[in-house]
């Protein structure tokens, strides 16, 4: 276990002020790069007098059919009129979350699937990474990259979710608030690689190794103790996301995908698996990633991500006319498949079942819509996700009640957006 400190204290010795941070360095270089090529600076960047430009106003033909297109291009872009952004907090501790207003469908770009970074993202040579896994096994084994990508191959759906999801929008609710803040710490992806099951059995898993470790090749060696029979069900090793390699914030070369399970545990820059007979109790389980309860106990190895589901459309800062509108969001469960998606726009006095796209994949969100007509009065719409364990998305006074408002995570409550009689949305999150 490593107890390197994951973030700049009071005693750190350089004042913050002499440090530059990564962010800043990374903005410096951007900027030599332009200035050496003699390019000008990228509408949105800062001036010389340090003043942020405004965005440059795509220019558009009066008819595009008179003109050529723009030519191929090796790598493709998005809309100049499509600007979806992750919100970066932090420098190598931090989060970025996703656009979940921008998107659609329950595919997450891989360039906007969130982010959670303990000690910053590692620069890994896939060709010097290796995966070790050894401890309970009859042979020890250090693999390749390339030697793990001769395993069978499979690829599913499956979303991600940060355990501390929508923490801001439990403790303390505001109306300014966005889908992306109130939920952006969730995505889904495409993946593909090997079964954990597979490289288990060609180690030779003992039948006493009840627990594995988890370790990852970032600067805090994230660490976290799996239950080995989550490797035998549906665990995976993976090195690629909706057809392309692993982002190197995801997790590239390879990380560990635990389908349904809070997402610190799907280990990023997977190095090292050790077979054993009890969970190891990281600084990751006992500092971190541990749910404080109001009797003064606490919730230990909670891994499943429980039903939840939140309206994306309309929402903050969205104003609405009057006449018919989807509202539409997303669903998901840690516990296999979403059922049953209702949506409330009385505050929650009446339900009706959504629509769903799709059948619920298992693990995998599903989007919902419900067609409704504003007629101009005040309103507040809700949506409230059921799985098929039969366990039901409970409110917020009802999550307080048991977890108490202090708890740090595996926050699920209803919520949803209030409309004005103006058409203005804002987050209403006090169920």
């Amino acid at each position: 276990m490593n107890d390197r400190p994951d973030r700049v204290t009071p005693d750190t010795p350089r004042a913050a002020e002499e440090v530059l941070s990564r962010r800043d360095l990374i903005a410096g270089a951007a900027g030599v790069v332009a200035v050496a090529a003699g390019l000008p600076l990228a509408a949105g960047g800062q001036g010389a007098a340090g003043a942020p430009a405004a965005p440059a106003a795509p220019v558009v033909p009066a008819d595009p059919t008179k003109l050529q297109g723009a030519p191929t291009s090796p790598v493709g872009s998005r809309s100049p009129f499509y600007k979806p952004s992750r919100t970066p907090f932090g420098e190598t501790v931090g989060n970025s979350l996703s656009p979940l207003q921008d998107l659609t469908g329950t595919i997450t770009p891989a360039d906007l699937h969130f982010e959670r970074h303990h000690a910053g993202i590692p620069l890994i040579d896939p060709a010097r990474h290796t995966l070790l896994i050894h401890g309970l096994v009859a042979t020890p084994l250090m693999l390749t990259v390339d030697e793990v990508k001769r395993f069978p191959q499979v690829t599913r759906t499956y979303f991600i979710e940060c355990s501390g999801n929508g923490r801001a929008a439990y403790r303390e609710p505001k109306p300014d608030m966005t889908p992306q803040k109130v939920g952006g710490l969730v995505s889904t992806t495409e993946w593909t690689g090997v079964p954990l099951k597979i490289l288990l059995d060609e180690a030779g898993a003992k039948p006493e190794a009840s627990w594995f470790l988890a370790e990852g090749g970032d600067a805090c060696l994230m660490a976290r103790s799996i239950p080995t029979s989550k490797a035998m069900d549906d665990a995976m090793v993976v090195w690629a996301q909706n057809g392309e390699p692993l982002r190197p914030e995801q997790g590239f070369p390879l990380r560990l995908l635990l389908p349904g399970w809070e997402g610190n545990t799907s280990v990023k820059w997977l190095r090292r698996l050790e077979l054993g007979t009890r969970a190891w109790a990281t600084r990751w389980e006992t500092s971190k990633y541990t749910d404080p309860l109001p009797d003064g106990k606490a919730r230990q190895y909670s891994f499943d991500m429980d039903a939840k589901s939140i309206i994306t459309s309309p929402a903050h800062p969205k104003v609405l006319t009057k006449g018919w509108w989807p509202v539409t969001g997303l669903a998901w469960t840690g516990r296999g498949r979403i059922t049953r998606v209702e949506v409330s726009t009385d505050n929650g006095k009446t339900w009706h079942d959504a629509e769903l796209s799709a059948t619920s994949g298992v693990k995998a969100p599903v989007r919902f819509t419900h067609v409704w007509e504003w007629d101009g009065r005040e309103a507040v719409l809700l949506s409230r996700a059921t799985d098929e364990t039969g366990y039901v998305q409970p409110t917020r006074a009802a999550l307080i009640k048991v977890r108490g408002i202090g708890t740090d995570f595996h926050f699920n409550p209803i919520v949803g957006w209030k409309v004005a009689a103006n058409g203005a949305v804002t987050f209403h999150g006090e169920t």
